[in-house]
């Protein structure tokens, strides 16, 4: 396999850098988005530094890291991270992670990778994301491989082959770990599951059968656990849109909104817990001889691996009583946090106007379920529901 395979997915290298660089800091859009985020920046002098950047190492390590870590100041309690001792941070492996947060999944991950003496990853991302021309080319100095999403039939088998050997070539020849979600898109509810397809995908390119190509691309599951999803109102209005009209579709602005809510509100705390590479649990599979059941369940074992990851927070505790009408976690949360996850709840729901009580009623129970799925699975996989 040869980089040029791949070339219209794969990062840029640091050959393309400068040049990149020097198409993306004369991008009005690009300056817009610098100072949405950094309002105090002096853009020129900003535009300046980036100029003098010549690899993605240093573009991450003197732009993105201090972004994140400001980032992780003003909108975090802080994030912290357990478990890192199953993997080895002299192999490279195929991240796989639950979803919360379309931008900052990924980034704050290489932040624990860091700091746990790992190189930072490659990141996978939707080419529906990609909707200006600069913003695929932040992506991709930025360490990014594009999954090409919305094709005809024929084409998307094309593309999930030139993904599958992407990310073989990836771990296997450029030694680099990679990152992807479990699924396409956020549960909204924070049910995590691992979409089939994603494993087939997977499956597809390597050094042979279905199998062998999944040991080859070495999936480590992590958990990502947010104390607050700042867009978990914006999830139960869809819910409630989706409800009063089953053709409701979001507009590209609402992707937008939903982007820049979950990078700049508050979050509260955030966990990255890694499980171990599966590559064990799927050399008991090689018996199997029904495909589908190999990919139902290695599905299950990632599932499971990511449920037991879980950081569990108050809100959680709360919201699975509330639900449940019981007491049974009564004793995880004070008052003082009772009052204070009730208080969170009605907050966020007033950003939503003109809401009948009804109305109000569903979103809030919506909300709850988003806070009570994570508890509820980390208990189903720990074997105590």
């Amino acid at each position: 396999m040869k980089r040029e395979e791949f070339s219209d997915i794969c990062p840029y290298d640091d050959s393309e850098f400068q040049e990149k660089i020097a198409g993306l800091v004369k991008e009005p859009g690009f300056e817009h988005a610098v100072k949405y985020v950094m309002p105090d920046v002096d853009y020129q002098e900003f535009a300046k530094g980036l100029m003098t950047i010549n690899s993605q190492e240093a573009f991450q390590i003197n732009v993105m890291l201090p972004f994140l870590q400001m980032l992780v100041k003003k909108t975090t309690s802080g994030i912290s991270a357990s478990s890192f001792e199953n993997i080895d941070n002299t192999q490279s492996y195929t991240f796989i992670t639950n979803h919360r947060d379309i931008v900052l999944d990924a980034s704050f991950l290489n932040m624990c990778l860091v700091e746990n003496n790992f190189p930072t990853c490659e990141v996978a991302i939707g080419s529906n994301l990609l909707i200006f021309d600069w913003i695929k080319d932040l992506v991709k100095i930025n360490k990014s491989f594009i999954v090409k999403r919305n094709l005809p039939m024929l084409q998307a088998l094309k593309a999930a082959k030139q993904l599958s050997a992407y990310i073989y070539f990836a771990v296997n020849e450029k030694k680099q770990s990679v990152w992807i979600a479990q699924r396409e898109g956020r549960a909204k509810d924070s049910n995590d599951r691992t979409q089939e397809s994603l494993i087939k995908m997977m499956g597809l390119e390597g050094p042979g059968n279905l199998l062998e190509n999944l040991l080859a691309k070495k999936l480590a599951p992590i958990s990502i656990s947010y104390e607050f999803d700042p867009n978990d109102y914006l999830k139960a209005r869809e819910f409630l849109l989706r409800k009063n009209n089953p053709d409701f579709q979001k507009s590209e602005r609402d992707d937008l909104f939903s982007m820049e809510t979950g990078i700049m509100q508050f979050k509260g705390r955030v966990h990255f817990g890694a499980g171990k590479c599966i590559n064990s649990q799927l050399e008991g599979l090689k018996d199997v001889e029904d495909r589908n059941e190999v990919i139902r369940r290695v599905c299950a074992i990632i599932d499971k691996s990511i449920h037991l990851g879980y950081k569990i927070y108050p809100i959680n505790y709360v919201a699975y009583d509330e639900l449940c009408g019981g007491q049974r976690f009564r004793t995880c949360y004070s008052d003082e946090e009772l009052n204070a996850v009730n208080k969170y709840l009605d907050h966020q729901l007033s950003k939503i106007p003109d809401v009948t009580d009804e109305d109000y009623a569903y979103m809030r129970n919506m909300m709850l379920e988003m806070y009570a799925n994570p508890l509820r699975n980390k208990l189903v996989a720990e074997g105590a529901e």
